[in-house]
């Protein structure tokens, strides 16, 4: 049994909205959201065994505020109450606050030192890990082709902005606005060949070793599970990987605050966890996942619904 949540975007500010203007966002109390979560997780029975954060655990805002070590540190010490190990995805809003280089030193660098459960690149957020015999989870870098948090003269930030001008003439390259495959904005990212070639050898190690694997990462990578703008840029070539293996049972992702669902034509469950950061403060929006020989089961709380996921 696993804890699930996405999209917290702490700040200590009033709230806001999106950025279309229409949806609000509780900056504030998602942190307390976040309490209630963690506690919600300490008196589950039978116990959970870590969490999974998918990323966007701090707003964007608070680096114009001059507080992101600030924010990142009280998520960071609500989430260490728990007695259990967190694992974290990076979203879009930890590099709008923080370089890649910076991450890898702070709380949200998840992936075991030393390298040898991930990507040859150490900046790669990207690893694996074996929470019960016969099943593993794989924690994808869904920014790991990006310009947030790169260095301007880097390799991984000039092939970046290489791939995004390609699919997006807009000058605003968050906009979406009249572009053939929306999805290609700033605020999404991609898989780099080299990410992508090292989760084909994991799942290969999975299928020879008859694991069940669970994905998870920020950006989602099938379009039925996302609006069509909030998507990975190379989704296709990641499914691709997946669809080539017959271990990945689901795949787990937030970004879109809204929440999506579906199970692909392989049998694949994709689910889009809703954000906390759009969650009135007197609900909530985090779930917990109970894995079992032939199914996967969530227990939602508050925006997130209960779901039965068989294979």
């Amino acid at each position: 049994a696993f804890g699930v949540i996405a999209d917290i975007q702490f700040a200590d500010a009033e709230d806001g909205h999106d950025f279309g203007g229409c949806r609000r966002r509780y900056y504030r109390h998602s942190l307390r959201l976040l309490r209630e979560a963690v506690r919600a997780w300490a008196g589950e029975s039978p116990p959970i065994d870590f969490v999974l954060q998918l990323g966007d655990s701090i707003d964007g805002q608070n680096v114009r505020r001059g507080e992101a070590e600030s924010a990142l540190q009280q998520v960071l010490a609500v989430l260490g109450e728990l007695s259990v190990p967190v694992h974290h995805a990076w979203g879009n809003h930890e590099l709008y606050n923080f370089s890649r280089a910076r991450l890898v030193r702070s709380g949200l660098c998840s992936r075991p030192a030393g390298g040898s459960d991930g990507p040859a690149d150490s900046e790669c957020h990207a690893y694996h890990f074996s929470p019960a015999p016969r099943l593993r989870l794989v924690v994808l870098d869904t920014y790991d082709l990006s310009t947030l948090g790169a260095d301007p003269g880097s390799p991984r930030y000039q092939e970046s902005l290489r791939v995004l001008r390609e699919k997006n003439p807009n000058e605003d390259l968050n906009s979406p606005a009249g572009l053939k495959e929306p999805y290609f904005v700033a605020f999404n990212g991609g898989f780099s060949q080299a990410q992508l070639d090292w989760f084909n050898e994991v799942l290969k190690f999975s299928d020879e070793n008859e694991e069940k694997v669970i994905v998870m990462g920020h950006v989602p990578i099938h379009p039925c599970a996302s609006n069509g703008v909030c998507l990975a840029w190379n989704f296709e070539a990641a499914l691709s990987v997946i669809h080539s293996h017959g271990c990945v049972v689901c795949v787990l992702a937030g970004h879109l605050h809204d929440g999506a669902y579906c199970r692909d034509s392989h049998g694949v469950h994709h689910l889009t966890l809703e954000g906390l950061v759009e969650t009135p403060p007197e609900s909530n929006a985090f779930g917990t996942v109970h894995v079992y020989e032939d199914k996967i089961v969530l227990k939602g709380r508050g925006r997130i619904p209960d779901r039965v996921m068989h294979f």
